[in-house]
């Protein structure tokens, strides 16, 4: 099996580290045209320079639906758009404000809706194209210590899933894809703080999964490379049979069948 983006242009939001940075690494290497996205025009040419190639980037904040418009100009056409931004912050439910929930939703929720928006048309006038939500396993395993994110990630499954139906045999697939725990730069430096001085950050990592998700199967955080595997794959012609989906790279938490 033989994974060929060559001729493909492929936009990853939030792309300038971690996950995002990942994905837009596999398109890459399979021969896709990348375009990476994030806030800091620093963050964006340390990423180009890993990446390499005839990627470039696109400085923007898409938390601000003007950043949308922007975007737009920069990259008017793209084959697959894999909507990556996103935040999280840890709060009880009742010291989490409105402006909280509002923040998860505009970031998480309203910049996928907005993305969509932009590039769904064209991907259905040519007939192909790939959009891939990045969800979260808290898109159905609620975290009791931030329902806020986790009700933000369980939109996002239910908009690729109307999408992908609203999309219906014109050759476009919508699917979401919904990481468990990952070893990114911000759960890194999370871990790293909580860390004995003499355990690796693997074995700390494995400790805090263990005693907070309990549920897990690999009992360890999922490189961002795992991830991005799945993302490429769903972005081939090989996934064209697969559309509506909500895609696990959970490591095995979310303790249902189906």
């Amino acid at each position: 099996m033989k994974i060929d983006l060559s001729g493909k242009t492929a936009l990853v939001t939030g792309s300038s580290e971690g996950i995002g940075l990942a994905i837009a690494q596999g398109l890459a290497l399979s021969g896709a045209s990348v375009i990476i996205n994030g806030r800091s025009k620093d963050k964006l040419e340390a990423a180009l320079t890993q990446l390499g190639g005839d990627a470039r980037g696109v400085a923007v904040d898409l938390a601000d639906p003007g950043g949308m418009t922007r975007l737009m100009e920069e990259v008017p056409h793209a084959d697959i758009v894999v909507s990556n931004l996103g935040i999280f912050e840890m709060g009880d439910f009742f010291e989490v404000d409105d402006a909280a929930w509002d923040r998860h939703w505009q970031i998480n929720m309203m910049t996928g809706v907005r993305l969509a928006r932009a590039y769904l048309p064209a991907m259905e006038k040519n007939g192909w194209g790939r959009m891939i939500f990045i969800s979260s396993e808290s898109a159905f395993n609620i975290p009791p210590e931030m329902i806020h994110y986790g009700v933000s990630k369980t939109a996002i499954v239910s908009l690729a899933r109307g999408l992908a139906k609203r999309f219906a045999g014109t050759g476009v697939t919508i699917n979401s894809v919904l990481p468990g725990p990952t070893m990114t730069e911000a759960m890194a430096n999370m871990i790293g703080a909580m860390r004995a001085e003499e355990e690796s950050l693997e074995t700390a990592a494995a400790k805090v999964i263990t005693a907070m998700r309990p549920s897990s199967i690999i009992r360890r955080a999922a490189s961002v490379q795992e991830v991005a595997n799945m993302v490429v794959y769903v972005a081939s012609p090989l996934s064209s049979a697969t559309t509506g989906a909500a895609l696990r790279v959970d490591g095995g938490i979310i303790d249902t069948l189906m």
